[in-house]
């Protein structure tokens, strides 16, 4: 039996060449508002959190580009970097899933761009960890007690 549960949607990561044609579709043309900025050297990101909708169902969007264009990761390619799960036992979840044989990336379980424990699942798999997320980055993050109060009843 699975020892977790996938809430909601947490996040959707975009990258590009220059984080401010980003933010000029998704922040003057749209109009979400900036909630936080965040740069990692470690993950080679310059990244903008933006938020829609309000309490425990927000959904962020997170705008970002490389630091260095030399360096790996390149956030900027693909384009639709990353899609974000709320978790609500993210151990238990990395556990279970590990057992399963699904691949995650290097870095285990840390604090992310908005102060929640995470950790990602590899877009492909090898020959230890056959099982991944088919082609797409996918990151799975701890749901705070007021978001796992509010999908409870979902």
């Amino acid at each position: 039996m699975r020892p977790f549960t996938v809430l909601g949607i947490q996040q959707v990561a975009i990258g590009g060449e220059d984080k401010s044609r980003l933010a000029r579709f998704w922040v003057e043309i749209l109009g979400l508002q900036v909630v936080k900025s965040f740069t990692s050297e470690r993950e080679n990101v310059d990244e903008d959190v933006l938020k829609i909708g309000k309490g425990p169902y927000a959904v962020e969007i997170d705008i970002m580009q490389p630091l260095d264009f030399e360096k790996k990761p390149r956030v900027d390619q693909p384009r639709l970097n990353h899609i974000g799960l709320w978790i609500d036992d993210l151990k238990s979840a990395v556990d279970w899933l590990t057992e399963q044989g699904v691949r995650f990336a290097p870095g285990g379980i840390r604090k992310g761009a908005s102060g929640y424990d995470i950790c990602f699942i590899h877009p492909k798999g090898n020959e230890e960890f056959p099982l991944c997320s088919e082609g797409v980055l996918l990151e799975l993050v701890q749901a705070p007690k007021e978001v796992i109060e509010a999908f409870k009843d979902k």
